[in-house]
């Protein structure tokens, strides 16, 4: 380069590096009249990426490979999914992340950034006139029907000034790059954008697979851009409590897996609609220690459905009153109700004459040509180039004239969909807008054995500062799995890949955490909602009444494995009854063998008590409180449901149906060791031990009185002390055989066993004693009595008293007990539908 003196070792270096590079890239081949990130038009490498590339030469491919797998394996143990809608009514897929990052150097990034950080203040000004003065449409600078023909423009907001005074707090751009080298805006993203958290996982992901390369190449960090965001939002709560809540429309939302994410990351609460409540002119969420005010939401749930009283009556996912609320200053919302007004793409054809009636100049960074075809001129400008336009929604939601509902390149079209869209243009013109074809450039995909381009889109994210924008440094980058693509979507199975943007000069390292000289001491992890309680109370009973059922399945296979039973004797004929009375056993085998009943027990995902069930029942529990589930102990239920899933034996025998239990049982003993050993013993651990603890009595009070009766066949005694735990304590302090007094205290009275009732009622009460919102001056309350009088009634209780009256007293009071925690700590006021349904 002129002007610059270089020095013979670095010479020598670039050398390396260029020839290290050209190993790896060998047989890569950009398309025709496309900018490729790793190539340049004369096909060599581009400067900034043939340090990364040596790096990768060096390793090799099989540690390359090793490497993408692990970091594979790291998202599929963390969880990490992306919900798809399809035919098939949709599920969670793992998530799918391209290897190789998006390279881009920093005069690159910051010439995008400048016209991001432009174009958000724009937008800002844009909705500020558009809720309030209006001087856009009356001054003509925007068609009117161009704004109330969007379903987006709320018109109960109008006049409604947001607390901060900003509508925008977070805004994230789609881009991509022309064959001219020149950054695009494709499209706007200001209703409630998401993948910030999945660029967070392709971050954690891509630095675990290449920790090397990525620290030597002074990649910029992105939890500034997340530490930003958090300050600006603390600094809207008024009560000074630091109560934010990020709401979600709940776990059947695409992106919810981000929605917990974020929620643990940036430290705010995990609520859904329901967790919410207003009263008077604030907003409150409903927790175990009852209503707790809330003042900053970071909003995740369409604006239309945030409350059913002022916005769509139909929504079952807001809150009655949230608009009032706003009104009246006492909640503050990122982004604002009605910022989905701006994402519209009819909006698009006017910018540049609003930029440059606010700017005095065109905009730094231009968008796709847009044509709204709500004006005579521009509707047959759309109709004389369809052959080079695409053909889109204008307000973004689908239209019966163009196939499929959605977007469609006019060449595509054929002469029956021609006429339909010429119908439509007459008809409701305002609906359609046309788009010049974005040719997306190319960036490097991995494909286990060679580099192959595809193209791509960019999402950056912005989050608005009391000093201005702040730009994440990458974002998240989706690509195609077509070679020529024109849109990208996740939905469609296309991959993610991380970006880094590569600072000159050495990046200090950023976190999220503050100084240790701002840091007060405090030993509470702050609110637990109601929904919260309620599904780790059900992960308890879920988690436990599954260990129940492969005991029960375990004690049957090794009785017909040690005694070669034929399987009509009394005593395996009792151990099928109770795992009928379950709900585990199936009823279409008819003359089954009791072996073939056990493995449809462990196997079988239509029978509602199954271990299928049961796990899976656990892991929806789990999933909808991810924001409060360690890693480990997801990591565990995850294991669980795929020791379930493994495939097994076509004729299974009595050893594989073992086998499978015991492999079970030991994922089961890791979440319950985690859970101890990682879960501070504060509310939110109690409610999963409660749980636990309910659902360990009730199942032991159903095995002592099966197999403990009077009369029972010879060997139940000892089949109880093993679905019971407590064989080996039992050989301890008696050397004789089974005597059933002995028995029946071990497993329902001695408050030494954890096995025990007695264990679980004593423990249950210790917690029950501390929870929140207790009345210290009110007398006890239901649940309290009813372990006392549980209590009393094992202490006066002995071995020889026990009736089977005895027994269903017990079990009743446990399920009211049950019902009474339900009652005061889930419901809060309000009765939801209950989706926690399953009885034993």
């Amino acid at each position: 380069m002129e002007g610059v003196v270089v020095s013979g070792a670095e010479q020598r270096s670039e050398v390396f590096e260029r020839a290290a590079a050209e190993s790896l890239i060998g047989g890569y081949r950009t398309l025709p009249g496309i900018r490729d990130e790793m190539m340049d038009q004369d096909g060599q490498p581009r400067r900034h990426w043939m340090p990364f590339l040596a790096a990768l030469a060096e390793l090799g491919s099989d540690e390359l490979r090793r490497r993408f797998s692990a970091a594979d394996r790291y998202l599929r143990d963390s969880g990490v999914f992306y919900r798809v809608y399809d035919d098939t009514g949709g599920g969670e897929r793992p998530w799918s992340l391209s290897h190789m990052p998006l390279l881009i150097e920093d005069a690159d990034w910051q010439v995008l950034s400048a016209g991001l950080i432009e174009r958000a203040e724009l937008l800002e000004v844009v909705l500020q006139d558009l809720y309030g003065a209006g001087h856009l449409v009356a001054d003509g600078d925007l068609p009117a029907a161009a704004v109330a023909g969007s379903p987006e423009f709320l018109r109960p907001l109008v006049g409604i000034k947001p607390e901060g005074g900003r509508f925008l707090r977070v805004y994230a751009a789609d881009v991509g790059r022309g064959p001219d080298g020149r950054w695009w805006v494709l499209a706007d993203r200001t209703q409630a954008p998401s993948g910030a958290g999945y660029a967070l996982e392709n971050r954690l992901a891509s630095t675990r697979a290449l920790p090397d390369v990525s620290r030597n190449l002074n990649m910029q960090r992105v939890a500034s851009f997340f530490q930003a965001l958090r300050t600006s939002l603390m600094k809207l709560d008024r009560t000074g409590e630091g109560r934010i809540g990020l709401l979600s429309p709940g776990p059947l939302n695409e992106t919810y897996f981000e929605h917990a994410l974020l929620a643990r990351y940036l430290g705010f609460l995990l609520v859904e609609g329901e967790d919410l409540t207003v009263r008077g002119d604030t907003l409150h969420v409903r927790t175990v220690a009852g209503l707790r005010r809330i003042d900053v939401l970071l909003r995740r749930l369409d604006a239309d459905f945030a409350d059913p009283l002022e916005l769509n009556a139909g929504s079952r996912l807001g809150v009655p009153g949230l608009v009032q609320a706003v009104r009246m200053g006492g909640v503050s919302l990122a982004n604002a109700l009605g910022t989905g007004l701006i994402e519209a793409p009819a909006l698009l054809a006017f910018l540049p004459r609003i930029a440059t009636r606010v700017f005095g100049r065109p905009l730094k960074l231009p968008h796709v040509a847009t044509w709204w075809c709500g004006q005579p001129a521009e509707r047959a400008q759309v109709m004389e180039h369809l052959d080079e336009l695409v053909i889109s929604s204008a307000f973004g939601r689908a239209l019966p004239g163009l196939p499929d509902g959605g977007s469609v390149l006019g060449a595509d079209l054929t002469a029956t969909d021609r006429r339909r869209l010429s119908t439509l243009l007459a008809r409701r013109g305002g609906d359609v807008v046309g788009q010049d074809i974005a040719r997306l450039s190319t960036t490097p995909v991995w494909t286990g054995e060679k580099l192959t381009p595809r193209p791509f889109m960019l999402r950056v994210f912005l989050a608005a500062t009391d000093k201005g924008w702040t730009v994440m440094p990458g974002g998240f980058c989706r690509i195609s799995s077509a070679p020529d693509a024109r849109a990208v979507s996740m939905q469609k199975g296309d991959r993610s890949a991380d970006v880094w943007v590569l600072a000159d000069a050495e990046v200090a390292d950023t976190t999220l955490l503050p100084s240790s000289a701002n840091v007060k001491v405090r030993r509470s992890s702050g609110t637990l909602p109601s929904r919260a309680a309620d599904n780790l109370f059900w992960l308890g009973r879920y988690v436990e009444r599954a260990e129940a059922t492969l005991r029960l399945s375990r004690v049957l296979v090794g009785r017909l494995a040690e005694s070669g039973d034929s399987g009509t004797s009394p005593l395996v004929t009792r151990l099928l009854g109770l795992l009928g009375a379950w709900g585990a056993m199936p009823r279409d085998l008819a003359r089954a063998t009791p072996a073939r009943y056990a493995v449809a027990v462990l196997t079988r995902r239509d029978v509602p008590g199954a271990l299928p069930q049961l796990v899976q029942a656990a892991r929806a529990s789990a999933s909808v409180i991810r924001d409060r589930f360690s890693p480990d102990a997801w990591r565990a239920l995850v294991d669980l449901e795929a020791c379930v899933d493994a495939p097994i034996a076509p004729a299974p025998s009595e050893a594989d149906a073992a086998e499978r239990a015991d492999a079970a049982l030991r994922i089961i003993a890791a979440f319950y060791g985690l859970a101890s050993e990682n879960m501070n013993r504060l509310t939110g651990w109690r409610f999963l031990e409660l749980g636990r603890r309910t659902e360990r009595a009730i199942g032991t009070l159903r095995f002592a009185r099966t197999f403990g009766e009077v009369g029972a066949p010879l060997g139940s005694l000892d089949a109880l002390l093993q679905v019971a735990d407590s064989l080996i304590t039992y050989r301890t302090r008696y050397v004789m055989m089974e005597a059933r007094g002995p028995v029946l205290d071990l497993v329902l009275l001695d408050p030494d066993n954890p096995r025990s009732v007695a264990f679980q009622v004593h423990r249950m009460a210790n917690h029950l004693k501390v929870l929140p919102g207790r009345d210290q001056d009110a007398p006890p309350p239901l649940w309290e009595r009813l372990v006392a009088r549980m209590q009393a009634e094992l202490a006066a209780s002995t071995a020889e008293s026990f009736e089977p009256a005895w027994f269903d007293a017990m079990e009743k009071m446990l399920m009211e007990l049950s019902d009474e925690i339900a009652a005061h700590y889930f419901l809060q006021g309000h009765a939801p539908e209950m989706t926690h349904s399953l009885s034993m």
